[in-house]
């Protein structure tokens, strides 16, 4: 993905916040995030003001273009989108917004891909066909009756997606064209943010690994239940130094170029890339009441030594531009 910044312009950004309802997609709706990220977008827009003296535009609670474009003539040449994302969303289709698409930054993944990447079969696809990354092994089926079959017919073994054989049968037979059967890694998670191309790095780089811990059966509860705080820390350069899978693993998601949140399966096993997230919680710890509420890219960037205000300062600098978000295209598989 091409990215292109105008570095020679004072940011002055606009934080948006999820209002819409996400669209239907293949039949299935993605739930709409209690209050619509409301708080990481407080804190996105707190940090940045108060502690780099970026400005900030105030925001609107109507989500309809003409807000955004209020935002634009109050002087924003830079969009927050702190929300879900989809390819009907306003700053991607809106031809009054695209008026100044050339003259401002967003910070966000293109509305597109995330739309397309949110089907996760494709993403799996379009990493195996580079035959470059360690995966776990998935398959897809259609509704079926008989799962046992589907299990022994794949080598595939409890636990997958559910834990129990009857909750797998009650997915299997949930709506929905095909569902995606992965083997269940054991052993650390851990997430891994990468940050973008800009005038400071030419290329991808990526931030140091944060471990997730204290998982309920199997799995990380949600920063919304836990704070991400208290069940997760960043690995230090000297920890990652005695690991070369940290450095594998770091490399292959500068390669991905996307925010990956990995797992291996053994102690003495590489990683295996897991998960792309492309919309990441960016909670910040400065704002009064949210001191426990550090995300896990600002986490990731304290083991380097960066403040959080550092980090959203940087991420704030590195946006692309709208244009360039509006007319960023889906890789082929071919």
């Amino acid at each position: 993905m091409s990215v292109h910044t105008i570095s020679s312009v004072q940011p002055r950004v606009a934080v948006l916040y999820q209002a819409l309802d996400p669209p239907l997609i293949d039949g299935v709706r993605r739930p709409k995030r209690p209050r619509g990220y409301h708080e990481s977008g407080a804190d996105s827009a707190y940090v940045p003001q108060e502690q780099c003296r970026i400005p900030v535009v105030t925001p609107q609670p109507d989500p309809q273009p003409s807000r955004i474009l209020q935002a634009v003539k109050d002087d924003a040449n830079c969009l927050w989108a702190n929300t879900i994302l989809f390819s009907e969303l306003p700053m991607q289709t809106s031809p009054n917004i695209g008026q100044y698409a050339n003259l401002l930054t967003a910070v966000g993944q293109p509305p597109r891909l995330v739309q397309a990447y949110d089907d996760k079969n494709l993403v799996n696809s379009l990493l195996r066909k580079t035959g470059k990354f360690n995966m776990p092994f998935s398959c897809v089926i259609p509704a079926t009756d008989d799962i046992e079959m589907v299990l022994v017919k794949n080598d595939l073994q409890l636990p997958i997606v559910c834990e129990t054989l009857e909750e797998l049968r009650q997915h299997v037979a949930s709506p929905g064209s095909g569902i995606i059967l992965e083997n269940f890694l054991s052993g650390k998670k851990g997430t891994v943010t990468v940050m973008p191309p800009s005038n400071e790095h030419a290329d991808y780089w990526a931030l140091p690994i944060v471990v997730r811990f204290n998982h309920v059966d199997g799995i990380a509860p949600s920063n919304g239940v836990v704070a991400g705080t208290k069940n997760s820390r960043a690995f230090w350069p000297e920890e990652m130094d005695k690991d070369s899978a940290c450095a594998r693993v770091m490399q292959d998601c500068e390669e991905v170029a996307r925010l990956l949140r990995v797992k291996r399966d053994a102690p003495d096993s590489q990683f295996a890339l897991f998960e792309v997230n492309m919309k990441p919680n960016m909670a910040a710890p400065l704002r009064p009441g949210r001191e426990d509420q550090a995300s896990l890219t600002s986490m990731a960037a304290s083991a380097i030594g960066w403040k959080p205000a550092q980090i959203l300062e940087a991420i704030v600098r590195s946006a692309s531009t709208l244009q360039a978000l509006r007319d960023t295209e889906l890789p082929s598989l071919s």
